[in-house]
């Protein structure tokens, strides 16, 4: 079991912060998303493919987290969860967390090599190191959804992205690294990854 207590408090490299009125923008495309929370010293991951901005101001997302898993428990115990978006280079990582469950094993985050860290400006929360994108988020406790469809909502209170491959409120996939283009996951261990953009002029009138 990992230790939240333990967690370092530090912004890792090229992490920067994005302002709450673009943090949908993270979002918007798509993505498989790793989902971590922490309650009483414990902390989790599990990856979620169900995932999407809700609205705009203030930001909200929505999440889909199965009953039988560890991660959900902490959420609903903390209050609190994260969405982070994992690179190509994190398939494995995120697949391996998405079939392993902590209730299972409990040391499941040590076998996959997920490293966490804490963030100064929410230090109660758990994040993923070397995913492209954080989006730190109150729970919104919504019961009804939460028991009869395993829909949970959040209110993002914090963002942050790699600034090698989001930067002023936009994803430059083109130009970054190719491990650091995001992940959308199909099934049975397939993903596919983001590809190239298509740059469209404006059909609205000057």
């Amino acid at each position: 079991m990992t230790s939240f207590d333990d967690l370092p408090l530090h912004l890792p490299a090229h992490c920067q912060s994005v302002p709450l009125d673009k943090c949908y923008r993270l979002l918007n495309h798509g993505p498989t998303v790793l989902v971590s929370a922490a309650h009483a010293g414990e902390a989790n991951v599990m990856a979620a493919a169900w995932a999407c901005a809700l609205d705009f101001a203030p930001p909200k997302v929505t999440v889909v987290l199965d009953k039988q898993t560890r991660t959900r428990a902490l959420v609903e115990a903390s209050g609190q969860f994260v969405l982070q978006l994992p690179t190509r280079a994190q398939a494995r990582l995120t697949l391996d967390v998405g079939t392993d469950s902590a209730v299972q094993h409990p040391d499941k985050l040590q076998r996959h090599g997920v490293e966490l860290f804490r963030a100064p400006a929410a230090p109660g929360a758990p994040l993923v190191a070397c995913c492209a994108g954080w989006l730190v988020c109150r729970l919104i406790p919504e019961p009804h959804n939460q028991q009869a469809y395993d829909l949970f909502i959040g209110e993002v209170t914090a963002a942050w992205a790699d600034e090698r491959v989001f930067q002023q409120g936009r994803w430059k996939f083109d130009t970054a690294p190719d491990d650091l283009r995001t992940l959308h996951y199909v099934a049975g261990g397939q993903f596919y990854v983001t590809g190239d953009s298509l740059q469209l002029p404006s059909s609205m009138p000057e």
